[in-house]
């Protein structure tokens, strides 16, 4: 059912019902608007709702009586109008849809007025904050639901009798929505403040599945008969190997560029190989067997002592138990073949005379003070499993190991529970920070000072501290060494190793609550941070949050989220402030750019005009300098198409004409060359004197030519403050031309990591903008703020030459980087296996 009319005519646009429409496209219309007005006015109210709470919270946590004064202002004008809202709103959503044929370029005309350049002003704040806010809504759901989008512009345009619409100009596109939006707030007499907090709103509330709307929207118009068979096919680029780790837009599972800003980036990347895929390398590498255990070492399940529940899921959205215990189970069996190999490489190196003995390994072998694997009375079960006689393969017979009592889970956790209490033990700037594997000696003397010298822990539970030992290295290896993350983390250590041991999805989840954690204290001090992204603000959030968690956590998941939630709310509102930055470096980069396209257009169009006849040298030079200033403010003012840049491409022509022939100077041109100069800054004498040279082929005896040329170089030229003159590009290579296509395919706000310096430490910059006529490009720090400019030759050199290179989804948190280069490094040892099987043979 169609809303009721409003009473105000100046929120009335025309209606669908008396729209100047053939029949049946003003019928799909109307069948269009009816079927989506109640899904607009049911969240168009939920959104109020929502919109009065947030004011009632804004007041309450305001920090002055006077912003708690406005802000109930606001709350009293909301109830006073908030009636008028939806039906504003869906009066300037008919409109959008009454008014499809009208002709787009005459609209837009049309709201354009003639500027008087003698009387600008700068931009409101308030309308700059509005636009940036609405047009970071519109942009956020245009790349989310592009698809939907590029379908619903091509039916449109059908219904338009006229060329598809783009997502500025679609009648339910992200941008005309959040700006009818805009429009019918003027009912609400809203603060700017409250304007922009209903935006923000808006986009939570109605916006939320705007993707999956629209999609709903193109099966409706499919069924109307609207372009029923259009699919939706994206163009697939060329194969481009040569890129180094550059992935194209090769199907919908290559990884996409990582465009959120720092906490932003989603977790849908842990695991790079699925449960499936990790049996089906681990079969591979055994050769379709599981590997044998150690003589006398126990299987890799968990043990008759252990808990019953120590290896359940903690919550109910983590997988199955069984394919969760199989899953874990082949990581067990990748960490067996890892030390298989370390153990042959021990041998190797004993036989060929080494002195390396177990203590070459680096404690990865055998930890806890057990020896290295292969040690006699050990099995080399990291952890401490028990073995019986000496290691595999040494030949011997030695005397019965002593009997091992395996700690139950929940003994072990105890032990974790006490350790976390205790402060760290004070640490000297030269000494190592503690790792895991130093957690596990501890915990070890703790129980065995308990249950005797034979107490050890079971397979699962040692497993797990070598897993989280491997992925805490190499989340060190992206982390600055004095960040205070860096000891953050190792605060962390004891709550992460009970999370894990109570929970062994903990490494099989694609999302895990202190695995989040982790993530955020870890990116706070990683290496690919500059000295002015660090936020102080965020450290001592995470501080807090840190210590919240080690006083608080004993095995409720609820404590890492909450954490969590606090510093996330911190990071959004950072990534906000952020935004806004941004989206001012990206204005005052057009502007730049704009200047830079109008001087290029002004030097081709004296170029031109001097094509048949050159005019003197000092005359070359007048018009280079001082006449395309003129050109260049012509063309900035209004543009190619206007009547004035015709009027100044003639004075061009007739001043050649009058520098190059004898013929008597035009009093008339002078004049017109005078007050064009005045009008770019020029003084009187200056702009005179330049007028006569450039209106006659004589020479000018009352100025100089030295006296001139002298102050035109005093003179600062239109728009060369802080110009910097760029190099002649040069030609490029085949992968550098590879790379040059590939980024003109990137979106706004893709993020880069630049080499640093020659130990290869790495830097994040973002992308926010480049232009396709100049090739200049913006970058900006986490904060928004601008950090450099290039070219998109000298970006396509850098990686050509693996300088810079994209961050991917996929690899864009770092636990997600650390966790894979944790599975990398188990693959690529595990992957010697068949090698030292066939030397041991052959031996």
């Amino acid at each position: 059912m169609t809303a009721p009319r409003s009473p105000s005519p100046a929120a009335a646009p025309t209606a669908i019902a008396s729209a100047a429409l053939p029949p049946r496209v003003r019928r799909v219309l109307q069948n269009l608007f009816d079927h989506i007005s109640p899904d607009f006015i049911t969240a168009l109210n939920a959104m109020l709702v929502e919109f009065e709470q947030q004011l009632f919270k804004q007041a309450e946590q305001a920090r002055s009586n006077h912003l708690q004064t406005q802000i109930f202002v606001d709350l009293r004008a909301l109830q006073k109008h908030r009636t008028e809202l939806v039906p504003h709103y869906m009066f300037g959503l008919e409109g959008e849809l009454a008014g499809i044929r009208m002709p787009r370029a005459d609209a837009d005309a049309s709201t354009v007025t003639r500027l008087d350049y003698q009387t600008l002003t700068l931009v409101e704040d308030a309308a700059m904050d509005q636009e940036i806010v609405l047009r970071e809504v519109a942009r956020r759901h245009e790349q989310r639901g592009n698809a939907q989008i590029l379908m619903l512009g091509q039916r449109f345009g059908v219904l338009a009798r006229a060329p598809a619409y783009d997502a500025d100009t679609l009648p339910l596109g992200p941008n005309r929505l959040c700006h009818v939006l805009k429009e019918a707030a003027n009912c609400l007499e809203l603060s700017l403040d409250a304007q922009l907090v209903l935006y923000r709103t808006f986009d939570h509330k109605v916006m939320l599945n705007y993707s999956e709307w629209a999609s709903t929207v193109n099966q409706f118009l499919s069924r109307e008969g609207i372009l029923p068979g259009l699919v939706y096919m994206p163009r697939r680029g060329r194969a481009q190997d040569a890129i180094r780790r550059q992935p194209l837009d090769e199907g919908s599972t290559a990884p996409r560029p990582m465009t959120a800003w720092q906490g932003q980036a989603g977790a849908s990347h842990w695991a790079t190989l699925t449960p499936d895929q990790l049996q089906a390398v681990a079969g591979a590498m055994t050769d379709g067997r599981a590997p044998e255990p150690a003589h006398g070492a126990s299987p890799p399940s968990a043990p008759p002592g252990a808990a019953a529940g120590a290896a359940a899921p903690a919550t109910g959205d983590a997988p199955p138990a069984e394919g969760a215990a199989g899953s874990f189970e082949v990581l067990q069996k990748l960490l067996a073949i890892r030390r298989g190999g370390l153990q042959a490489d021990a041998h190797a190196l004993a036989a060929s005379g080494g002195h390396g003995g177990h203590g070459s390994l680096g404690g990865h072998g055998g930890q806890e003070g057990q020896g290295g694997p292969g040690s006699p009375g050990q099995g080399g079960r990291q952890g401490g499993a028990p073995t019986g006689d000496g290691g595999p393969g040494t030949g011997t017979d030695a005397p019965a190991a002593p009997t091992h009592r395996l700690l139950p889970t929940p003994d072990v956790l105890n032990t974790l529970q006490a350790l976390q209490a205790a402060p760290l033990p004070p640490r000297t700037p030269d000494q190592p920070r503690r790792t895991v594997a130093d957690l596990q000696q501890t915990m070890l003397a703790e129980v065995r000072a308990k249950h005797g010298a034979n107490a050890t822990l079971a397979s699962a539970d040692s497993d797990t501290f070598e897993l989280l030992d491997l992925l805490y290295n190499e989340i060190e290896r992206e982390v600055q060494h004095d960040a205070p993350a860096a000891d953050m983390l190792v605060r962390l250590q004891v709550p992460v190793v009970q999370a894990a041991l109570r929970d062994r999805n903990f490494f099989l989840r694609a999302q895990h609550p202190a695995r989040d954690l982790l993530n955020t204290v870890a990116e706070s001090g990683a290496t690919w941070l500059g000295d002015d992204d660090v936020d102080p603000q965020l450290v001592q959030k995470l501080h807090r949050a840190v210590e919240t968690v080690v006083e608080t956590y004993e095995g409720d998941e609820a404590v890492f989220e909450d954490a969590n939630r606090d510093v996330q709310q911190h990071l959004q509102a950072a990534a906000r402030k952020a935004e806004l930055a941004e989206r001012r470096q990206i204005e005052a980069a057009r502007g730049k750019d704009r200047l830079e396209v109008a001087k290029q257009r002004a030097a081709e169009t004296i170029e031109s005009a001097m094509a048949e006849a050159k005019p003197q040298k000092f005359v070359q030079a007048l018009l280079s300098q001082a006449w395309a200033d003129v050109l260049t403010l012509t063309q900035l003012r209004n543009g190619e198409s206007s009547s004035e840049w015709t009027d100044q491409l003639q004075t061009t022509l007739e001043i050649v004409a009058a520098t190059t022939t004898a013929q008597e100077a035009s009093p008339a041109l002078a004049d017109k060359i005078e007050k064009s100069l005045v009008q770019v800054g020029y003084h009187e004498d200056e702009a005179a004197a330049i007028a006569r040279r450039l209106s006659s082929a004589e020479e000018d005896e009352t100025t100089s030519r030295t006296e001139l040329t002298a102050r035109l170089k005093a003179r600062a030229r239109l728009g060369g403050q802080g110009e910097v003159k760029k190099k002649p590009a040069q030609p490029r290579t085949p992968q550098e031309q590879e790379c040059y296509d590939y980024l003109r395919t990137l979106p706004f706000g893709t993020w880069f990591e630049f080499t640093r310096n020659q130990q290869g430490d790495l830097q994040r910059q973002r992308l926010s903008w480049f232009s396709p006529v100049t090739g200049n490009a913006l970058f900006v720090n986490q904060r928004g703020q601008r950090v450099g400019e290039h070219s998109l030759d000298t970006l396509a050199h850098l990686m050509a030459k693996g300088q810079a290179q994209v961050v991917t989804e996929d690899r864009g948190r770092l636990i997600d980087r650390a966790w894979n280069a944790t599975l990398s490094a188990l693959r690529s040892l595990t992957g010697r296996r068949g090698e030292t099987e066939a030397a041991g043979d052959a031996a």
